[in-house]
């Protein structure tokens, strides 16, 4: 019997380590691979090209939404489950447009995570109860979208948006994107004329508002203003 590939994308390594321990006994489930943030998602996905991607979205350097667009974009056979502390319905919303396999909430029993990843592996999707009651309510209400102007960014300047809000100046972010400061510099203002913010205090809000970061990665933000 072929084992399901997995990777695990959890910047934290202790929840990393108690999610290997929780696979390890599934005879059917290899885990190939570890990311700690989304960027080392997206390349470990290209190099490894696993059936599955358990993924967080509060990540470092490039977060989980972002990281799950770029890899359902050059991997579409890659399935994209979501393992996240967060039930944002923003997240969701967009989440459900990339063709998640599955969303689950970490407080969700532990043997859950398995049976999702059999049921992605086969082509199903799997959903905690409060997610899979959400996305009922929204259906059945007929609710209107919530809309997100993160995405009318694209997939570079909802890097650089990320990067900014985490405190990096451009030459860091040239060297974490491997582009030219030039280039960041036009990156950056692409994205404050497309969301009419000029200055890193208002991005960096607009970052923690739209939950592209924690509050908790920028405390000192109310310092910028």
């Amino acid at each position: 019997m072929n084992s399901i590939t997995v990777l695990l994308s959890e910047d934290h390594m202790i929840l990393r380590e108690g999610l290997r321990a929780l696979l390890a006994g599934e005879r059917d489930i290899q885990i190939v691979g570890e990311a700690a943030n989304g960027r080392q998602a997206v390349e470990l996905c290209q190099h490894l090209q696993p059936h599955i991607v358990v993924m967080d979205i509060r990540m470092p350097l490039l977060n989980g939404l972002e990281a799950t667009r770029q890899i359902r974009r050059a991997l579409p056979a890659t399935k994209i489950l979501i393992l996240s502390a967060s039930s944002d319905p923003l997240h969701l919303e967009q989440l459900m447009k990339l063709n998640i396999a599955g969303y689950l909430l970490k407080q969700s029993e532990a043997e859950l995570l398995p049976a999702a990843i059999r049921a992605a592996h086969k082509g199903g999707t799997y959903f905690s109860p409060a997610i899979a009651k959400h996305l009922e309510r929204q259906a059945s209400n007929h609710a209107e979208p919530v809309h997100h102007s993160v995405s009318q960014l694209t997939s570079r300047e909802a890097e650089v948006l990320q990067l900014i809000a985490e405190g990096n100046a451009n030459k860091q972010m040239a060297a974490a994107l491997h582009i030219s400061v030039k280039t960041v510099e036009k990156h950056r203002q692409n994205l404050m004329d497309k969301l009419n913010i000029h200055d890193t205090a208002g991005l960096t809000r607009y970052a923690i508002d739209r939950g592209v970061i924690d509050s908790e990665v920028r405390v000192a933000v109310a310092d910028l203003a």
